[in-house]
């Protein structure tokens, strides 16, 4: 299995950073954004907006920087690191303060949890073969 995410991890990459890229939609629509993920929305917030907004911009960069280490194996350990992290902090957020949303938001946290998996399946193959 190692041997397998290993071989595939451009093509997992590509495909967890093209997901994660998706969510520019948050920074272009960001009520709209929270009520496809969260399932609610926060009326007339000009901060809320800002915020959001944000949070979309940066998750799209994350998106961009597991495409870039698809491509560049070299800075696959460090970009593989960061996202990972990046999507168990998500993930815990989410599971400790907004269990409410789970139905909504079940999804991109099933998602995440598969790319963290086969992140660290990488990661873990990567480290045995030197």
């Amino acid at each position: 299995m190692l041997n397998w995410i290993i071989g595939n991890m451009k093509w997992i990459m590509l495909l967890s950073g093209a997901l994660t890229c998706t969510m520019f939609y948050a920074a272009i629509a960001p009520q709209a954004a929270l009520q496809s993920l969260f399932g609610v929305s926060l009326e007339s917030e000009i901060l809320a907006e800002i915020i959001v907004r944000n949070w979309g911009a940066l998750i799209t960069i994350m998106g961009a920087i597991l495409i870039y280490g698809a491509f560049n194996a070299s800075s696959r350990t460090l970009v593989l690191t960061v996202s990972g992290l990046s999507k168990l902090i998500f993930m815990g957020l989410v599971l400790v303060y907004g269990q409410q949303y789970l139905n909504k938001a079940g999804i991109a946290i099933a998602i995440d949890a598969v790319s963290v998996l086969l992140f660290i399946g990488y990661l873990i193959g990567d480290r045995q073969s030197c």
